[in-house]
């Protein structure tokens, strides 16, 4: 059986920084930056009550984070 390539971003130019996605269902980027609780929060304010925030790093590696207040 084949694997098949999951890919929560799209996106270019996020690199370096952490974002927060609406849900793994509906992949929209709401919020992004250096520093997770200001993503948490400016994705709360865009109305995101459980966004998914991660770290992407500068090279070709997908890293997840669940983060949790």
């Amino acid at each position: 059986m084949a694997e098949k390539e999951q890919v929560l971003i799209t996106e270019e130019g996020h690199e370096g920084k952490y974002v927060a996605l609406r849900s793994l269902v509906d992949r929209s980027v709401v919020a992004s930056g250096d520093e997770p609780e200001a993503v948490m929060e400016q994705a709360r304010q865009k109305g995101c009550r459980e966004p998914l925030i991660f770290y992407v790093p500068e090279h070709n590696i997908s890293l997840v984070y669940f983060y949790a207040y």
